[in-house]
């Protein structure tokens, strides 16, 4: 419910919902986790690490450690949003999660100034794959990074490549590629009307 919840960006109802489960089940790692990520989706850092923190004490799962990352990031705390990534255990992630790690490791490197140490944390064997959980996201990241470094041409091959695995439209990669393209698109307000054949397109 929570989930579908912050889906639909109903983030006071998911708040309430998760709280409530919280206060019925506190020892329950999946009812913690899923206040603390109600909580990283409010900007309420503090509270997210907290019960990021007690479903680590819980579970003994490490899969929550690129968001308690994050939330150190947020929470202008970056030396420990460093440190807290270079721990064994974070080392030690696979997969998507290993992922995410690296994108938050380079947005902290980024928020430090370090643009080529936020572009080697992406340097990933998984960069260069097509399709699989999170490299999407690991693409978009590098683009981005590139594009900041002043290197347009190789964000925007970056950027499609994240637009080609973005199966579930995730990230805006296609916004992006059209900005780099000069691609402007036309709010026309509600109620206006697209122009027809006959009203602005000239002869064909």
């Amino acid at each position: 419910m929570v989930s579908v919840m912050l889906e639909a960006d109903e983030l006071d109802a998911a708040l309430a919902h998760a709280e409530t489960a919280v206060r019925r089940a506190g020892r329950v790692p999946a009812a913690r986790e899923a206040l603390g990520m109600v909580a990283y989706r409010r900007g309420d850092f503090a509270r997210a690490l907290t019960e990021f923190r007690t479903v680590r004490r819980l579970s003994g799962s490490e899969h929550l450690l690129p968001l308690m990352v994050d939330c150190e990031r947020g929470l202008g705390r970056h030396t420990r949003a460093l440190e807290l990534a270079s721990s064994p255990q974070a080392r030690a992630l696979t997969g998507a999660e290993a992922l995410e790690l690296a994108i938050v490791v380079s947005g902290v490197r980024r928020d430090l100034g370090q643009l080529d140490a936020a572009l080697l944390a992406l340097q990933l064997p998984a960069l260069t794959r097509r399709g699989g959980a999170g490299v999407h996201r690991l693409q978009y990241a590098y683009a981005d990074t590139l594009l900041e470094l002043g290197r347009v041409d190789e964000a925007r091959d970056w950027f499609q490549r994240a637009l080609d695995g973005d199966t579930d439209d995730e990230t805006d990669a296609a916004e992006r590629l059209e900005e780099l393209d000069g691609v402007v698109v036309e709010d026309l307000g509600e109620g206006a009307e697209e122009p027809t054949a006959d009203e602005g397109d000239g002869p064909r």
